[in-house]
């Protein structure tokens, strides 16, 4: 059998890509200079920044995607909009801040998130202006999994793709690299043995040509599922690399260096391809990965963190930009994000941006084609979501400041970028000013995209919809018992304070109030005096949010004994929907005299928990849309204000149970 490179090689000649550029291909090239360019952008997954030879890398070898940086912009400071996937092909879709659009955290195989069509993207307007546009490789902006591809909520095609190919029929989940791919079941191999991004990178090709048939513009969305874990690449090339001197070692990676020099090649072929149909001058390309790496299979050094944090090697990533009317060899420092992408891209094609839709990012395009860049704004980042090895922050930067702050305590980091480029010192107290002003900025910003509702205090929701502190007896409570437990322990109403006692077994006990759930937004609040402390317990839980009854409820929870927090819903009985986050040494765990509060924002419930004495700290905001539609008063008004205790043995008390609306 021939090697992988012959015959990616062989296809290649096959549609007629191999030797010198002709006479009449530069006549054509001339022709079709004069119409609008092509466009083509490839996305690398989970990449960092480090891993490319044009970074600094001596490791790996990437000379086409290093070539393509020498023929136009190499950028110092280029952003992906998110620490994670999702996010960051929402804000090149839609030339918006992720938490703008909605889509905040990587989506998962169930769920109801996915990007609305009620925003207008780039593949749309472009196709709107006779473009033919392809979507080659993953998508990962839709979240239903069932039924017809095309029917599904937020699919490609209904975002202005005339072309979709290879894209994810099933969740992507951890790697698929070799044909038949789980995700992609009703694919037939082009060849034996085949390796999915040669396989991409073969699409790609067909695609360019096709579009050159028609003798019109195209832009191509190049896609790559790798370099995701689980890693895997052809033997061969892996062997390449485990025999050059420090494989293994932190940083050297054999299989990343073998997936990435595949994504290289089919670099090197698509420019082959552009040339040989005689439109390379009239093709921009930009190149770039959608987070930074892994870290647990590469190393950001020198850059702080890695995937899923909002330090530099989170969201810092290898960012190059190909136009034929800019001289090459150039390395820019003004910060360039994939905000950024949609109104560069437009103006590059002289199309229209969409009309009445907001745009966060700025306009790039006098720099790709030679001129100077524009003066960069504030950039922010918003990641409320506990994802190893991070926790929940959002981030601005301003020149050559950035401003770091975790949602969870409030506590704030700034760093000099240029002088601290690896985040190593926080000079939050020795630039008070700097500080002050990138918090309000930060503050601003986050009132603007109205993401995350405002903690659970008076101040912000002053009326009173209920308030109860159990000095009466349990009038306006129906105690519930749900769960496999079936049973509600001893549940007392007595002296201000609410008792569940367990005593051998586990409890669940869950209080319904009779106040119909009207408002949004709103705080439920209950108020714990003091934990069961039963022997050896796991669970010793305090529940808040909506209940409908004993089989159907969403709550938030805080764990104090197994320091864990998350979110339920049961929906006819089952436990549809279930979320834990480990918090050790995360978040000032409350202990007795605590509050929880769930916050009821659109259809999206938000758990606050404070100690005595203490500020409310964010614990993570749970979408359950997919469930119980509670932007819409009819469903509200299924549910009522409830709280709920679980206890493997013991007594846990409750003094208060209130309700807040803004």
């Amino acid at each position: 059998m021939p090697d992988r490179r012959t015959v990616l090689r062989g296809l290649a000649a096959a549609a007629g890509l191999g030797g010198a550029v002709g006479p009449a291909a530069r006549a054509r090239a001339s022709e079709v200079a004069a119409t609008k360019p092509n466009i083509i952008v490839v996305l690398i997954d989970d990449l960092a920044r480090r891993e490319l030879g044009c970074y600094g890398n001596t490791f790996n070898e990437t000379p086409h995607m290093d070539r393509l940086a020498a023929d136009g912009i190499r950028f110092e400071h280029g952003y992906a909009a998110a620490p994670v996937c999702s996010p960051t092909r929402a804000s090149i879709m839609t030339g918006q801040y992720p938490a703008r659009v909605g889509i905040t955290e990587f989506l998962g195989a169930a769920g109801d998130d996915f990007l609305p069509t009620g925003h207008q993207t780039l593949p749309e307007t472009l196709r709107d202006a006779g473009y033919r546009t392809g979507l080659i490789g993953k998508w990962h902006l839709s979240e239903t999994y069932t039924g017809a591809v095309r029917d599904r909520p937020g699919n490609p095609w209904s975002h202005g793709f005339t072309d979709v190919i290879a894209s994810e029929q099933k969740y992507i989940a951890d790697g698929d690299y070799f044909h038949p791919y789980f995700m992609l079941p009703d694919l037939p191999a082009r060849g034996e043995d085949e390796y999915l991004t040669d396989r991409l990178n073969l699409e790609a090709v067909d695609f360019i040509t096709r579009a050159q048939d028609e003798a019109r513009p195209f832009f191509l969305y190049l896609s790559h599922y790798a370099t995701h874990t689980k890693l895997a690449a052809p033997q061969p090339l892996i062997d390449k690399y485990a025999a050059k001197p420090g494989a293994g070692e932190r940083g050297k990676n054999p299989v990343l260096a073998a997936m990435l020099e595949v994504i290289d090649n089919g670099v090197g072929t698509i420019r082959d391809t552009l040339r040989r149909l005689g439109i390379a001058e009239n093709t921009v390309i930009l190149l770039l990965s959608d987070n930074g790496g892994d870290g647990g299979v590469a190393t950001s050094s020198p850059l702080r963190g890695a995937k899923a944090t909002l330090y530099e090697g989170g969201v810092r990533v290898p960012m190059i930009a190909y136009h034929p009317a800019g001289p090459g060899g150039r390395v820019v420092d003004t910060p360039f994000s994939t905000v950024d992408f949609l109104p560069t891209l437009l103006d590059t094609a002289d199309v229209a941006r969409p009309p009445g839709q907001h745009l966060d990012g700025v306009s790039f395009a006098g720099l790709l084609s030679g001129g100077t860049a524009p003066e960069r704004t504030d950039l922010f980042w918003v990641y409320p979501h506990w994802h190893n090895p991070g926790a929940p922050a959002a981030s601005v930067r301003r020149g050559r400041h950035k401003l770091l702050r975790y949602l969870h305590d409030g506590q704030t980091e700034l760093y000099d970028l240029l002088a601290d480029p690896g985040e190593a010192e926080n000079l939050a107290g020795r630039l008070p000013d700097e500080t002050r002003q990138l918090q309000a900025a930060l503050d601003a910003h986050l009132r603007d995209v109205g993401l995350l509702p405002p903690q659970p205090t008076p101040e912000n929701f002053p009326g009173l919809v209920l308030e109860r502190e159990f000095s009466g007896g349990l009038a306006g409570f129906t105690v519930l018992a749900p769960g496999p437990e079936g049973r509600p322990g001893t549940v007392q109403a007595a002296g201000g304070a609410l008792t569940v006692a367990a005593d051998g077994a586990a409890a669940f006990a869950l209080l319904r109030s009779d106040v119909v759930v009207n408002e949004s937004p709103a705080a439920i609040i209950v108020s714990q005096r003091s934990y069961a402390r039963a022997a050896a317990p796991t669970q010793d839980t305090l529940f808040a949010g909506l209940v409908k009854d004993a089989g159907n409820y969403l709550v938030v929870w805080y764990n104090h004994r197994s320091k864990r927090t998350g979110w339920d819903v049961r929906v006819d009985g089952e436990l549809t929907a279930q979320r834990i986050v480990q918090l050790d040494g995360k978040i000032d765990y409350p202990g007795p005299n605590a509050r929880l509060a769930c916050v009821l924002h659109r259809d999206e419930l938000t758990a606050y928990a404070v100690a005595a004495g203490g500020a409310w700290q964010y614990l993570f905001t749970a979408d359950v849309g997919r469930y119980a539609r509670l932007d819409d008063p009819n469903v509200r008004a299924q549910y009522r204000y409830g709280f709920g205790v679980r206890i493997d043995g013991g007594t846990l008390a409750v003094e208060r149970f209130a309700v807040r609306r803004r």
